[in-house]
């Protein structure tokens, strides 16, 4: 799910950090729907034009994204112990 605007975001990503670096930007399909300030006025974007009967990728514009570890954000690594 998301891949065609996961392989679009990545496409356009030097662009995108010349111009939009810092905000959220929202991809339906092929299509860029724009770069908003806030999350949730991108996410209202991608509402209004898309709906909620179709998935749409919000992503922030960042040079690099960090790793996601899903046991050191929910504190489990030392959890047994």
């Amino acid at each position: 799910m998301l891949d065609k605007e996961t392989e679009v975001f990545e496409r356009m990503r030097d662009d995108l950090l010349k111009n939009h670096r810092g905000k959220f930007v929202v991809i339906h399909e092929e299509e860029f729907l724009g770069a908003f300030d806030t999350a949730q006025n991108a996410y209202g974007e991608g509402i209004r034009v898309v709906g909620t009967s179709e998935p749409f990728l919000v992503k922030q514009v960042v040079k690099e994204q960090a790793a996601e570890i899903p046991a050191l954000t929910l504190g489990l690594l030392n959890a047994g112990r």
